[in-house]
């Protein structure tokens, strides 16, 4: 299969919808999938009318990690395949722009990385968690743990990375690891895209400050260090002309609801 079938990409009112679509090979992370990942967030990029990345999949799985034969190379010394794979989840997790998963079916290994780094996950009610290295023998990699733990707290992470729990949609939703569980794959697509929807006509410089403060929370050692953060970005935000058109256009609301109520 070409590499630029292996990925879906339609740009569409400020979102990038990348869609992976190898399904009878389980969405594996290829190496020919792997470089169209990367192309497809190159695009979303360089596109200045993008705001978000919403990241699906077609078939029976989300994705399901790492082929075989890269873990067989790798017992037998060669580990360049999976520095590889660790390209596709770090190239999400690193973007400038924010991205949300749609997971539908199993999500293993290094494809539970990849939605791990998503910035936040919707999920159907087929979606399957599974961590899967403890069965192999084979210890995470490419900070599964600590994607993990951020996630859903020590304990949880601890039965799934250690002691292989397999995670469904709603206990994903119970331990926050997901934002929404819908019905069907479809119906979470659309939840993903009216989330996404959200963002579209925000200026993208302040979408991805926003996000880099979110992603770099959990490393912020002290709310005095926080406010210290914050206050440069905040006030980089005033001086934006969409803050005063927006503040603008809240007082004209309450305005009119206040005349409604008189």
């Amino acid at each position: 299969m070409a590499e630029q079938d292996l990925v879906e990409v339609e740009h569409r009112g400020g979102i990038a919808q990348v869609v992976l679509s190898d399904p009878q090979r389980r969405n594996v992370l290829s190496g020919p999938m792997i470089d169209a990942l990367l192309d497809a967030y190159d695009h979303a990029e360089a596109d200045p009318g993008i705001r978000c990345v919403v990241l699906a999949a077609h078939g029976p799985a989300f994705c399901a990690g790492a082929e075989l034969e890269v873990l067989e190379k790798s017992a037998a010394g060669d580990f360049s395949g999976i520095e590889r794979v660790y390209r596709a989840f770090l190239r999400v997790a690193e973007s400038a722009l924010p991205t949300i998963a749609v997971v539908d079916g199993p999500a293993v290994g290094a494809g539970f990385n990849l939605a791990l780094a998503c910035d936040l996950r919707t999920a159907s009610a087929g979606a399957v968690f599974d961590s899967r290295f403890t069965a192999l023998r084979l210890l995470p990699g490419g900070g599964h743990v600590w994607l993990l733990e951020r996630a859903v707290g020590r304990q949880a992470a601890t039965a799934m990375a250690l002691f292989g729990e397999r995670i469904g949609a709603d206990d994903a939703h119970r331990l926050g690891l997901v934002w929404s569980v819908s019905a069907t794959p479809e119906d979470a697509l659309e939840q993903a895209r009216a989330l996404a929807g959200r963002v579209a006509g925000v200026e993208r410089e302040f979408v991805t400050t926003l996000v880099g403060s979110l992603r770099d929370a959990a490393s912020v050692g002290s709310h005095d260090l926080a406010v210290t953060g914050e206050r440069y970005t905040q006030r980089w935000s005033v001086t934006r002309p969409d803050f005063l058109s927006g503040v603008r256009n809240m007082r004209a609301r309450v305005e009119r609801a206040d005349r409604r109520e008189r």
